[in-house]
């Protein structure tokens, strides 16, 4: 119990700093320790919103946050992830979903050149660019039980779209609204088995309010991201290498 909130808590502060929620590591954690799949995505939203509520909150204020400039992620985002949330897939898929989303999300986090152009002057894209990516990214996010903020911050800074700063805002408030958006699609289902799931790991919701509370005002700081991003990129590679091992061990084993 101590081990998994220390886990829940470090993955909070991490992820955090960067505008990350940390649903992703939430899930893979949970899956890990054999918790009902079914559940899984309620609990890890849950967590999301409490971290990313802080960091969003603390990089509006900190004047990072252009919500004019964002809403056409969110308008699209916000149904997908509804829709995404609703639909329900099998425990091994669901499994084989985040394990990619983990393994591709690490990778992306510790692939230098988008991370070179945040040093470059931002500009304008096309214009259908961010209502197509928050609807594909948006129902991802939905499927799986995650905020899909890792998977936006790469193609933002490939596309120059604003500062590091703004860049990490944006994502935060994109994580809020597509996790309350697949929690109530998650909800929408009627398991019976989240709310006993939920009260057997309350224990976890302390710990990541302290992790974001921590992280998010290292994040709206003046603190180089470069060391965390990488201690997070290779915490969120070592957990997907993890479920992708027990996800062919359940292909494997079926198949047999």
């Amino acid at each position: 119990m101590f081990l998994l909130a220390g886990l829940f808590f470090l993955t909070a502060l991490l992820y955090a700093v960067a505008g990350f929620g940390g649903a992703s590591t939430y899930t893979a954690l949970l899956v890990l320790v054999g918790s009902d799949y079914r559940a899984i995505p309620v609990i890890s939203l849950l967590c999301n919103i409490l971290v990313v509520s802080v960091g969003t909150w603390r990089f509006a204020r900190a004047g990072h946050l252009d919500v004019k400039r964002s809403w056409p992620l969110f308008v699209t985002s916000v149904p997908a992830a509804w829709l995404g949330g609703r639909l329900v897939i099998g425990e091994t898929l669901f499994v084989g979903l985040l394990a990619a989303a983990l393994l591709i999300a690490g990778l992306l986090m510790l692939w230098q050149p988008y991370w070179e152009h945040a040093s470059q002057s931002p500009r304008t894209g096309a214009s259908w660019v961010e209502p197509v990516a928050g609807g594909v990214l948006g129902f991802v996010a939905g499927v799986v039980g995650i905020g899909g903020g890792i998977f936006l911050a790469p193609l933002l800074y490939l596309l120059r779209w604003a500062s590091p700063k703004a860049i990490a805002a944006t994502c935060a408030a994109f994580i809020l609204v597509n996790s309350i958006s697949g929690l109530v699609g998650q909800a929408s289902k009627g398991l019976a088995v989240a709310g006993a799931v939920i009260g057997d790991h309350l224990w976890l919701f302390p710990a990541v309010i302290v992790g974001g509370l921590i992280g998010s005002a290292v994040g709206s700081g003046r603190l180089d991201p470069k060391l965390l991003r990488i201690v997070t990129a290779l915490l969120i590679l070592y957990v997907g290498v993890r479920l992708a091992l027990r996800w062919w061990g359940a292909i494997h084993g079926g198949a047999g």
